[in-house]
């Protein structure tokens, strides 16, 4: 009970953190969604040690865990569009394939170069 109440917590500081970037990245006048500037900013709070790993680490294993299901809002609502997927599907399709291979290619060559690094600083 004590874990499922952690981690609704942890989950609930990351919602607001999440809210307040969103609130905030109008003011900033950079052409960059809020969400990324979130991403960026946590990462530079636990990086510095600001904000400790265990303060956030059940509740972002948990959204992990869980990602496909907020996904599948977003898989229905394009469903409102079968229009401009009858017109443009083939197109649209192209785009969300590439967009996945190079995703996936940055993924994996920032996973090496890390790898990498961390192994040079271990020796």
């Amino acid at each position: 009970m004590k874990k499922i109440a952690k981690g609704l917590l942890q989950i609930s500081g990351l919602t607001v953190f999440s809210m307040l970037v969103n609130a905030l990245t109008p003011y900033l006048h950079i052409p960059i969604p809020g969400s990324i500037i979130g991403m960026i900013l946590l990462f530079l709070l636990l990086e510095s040690g600001i904000v400790r790993l265990n303060w956030v680490e059940a509740g972002a294993s948990w959204l992990l865990a869980e990602l496909l299901l907020f996904f599948i809002p977003s898989a229905i609502g394009v469903m409102k569009y079968t229009s401009l997927l009858e017109a443009d599907g083939l197109q649209v399709l192209a785009v969300v394939v590439v967009g996945t291979f190079a995703v996936m290619a940055c993924s994996g060559m920032l996973t090496g170069a890390i790898y990498k690094l961390k192994e040079r600083r271990s020796q």
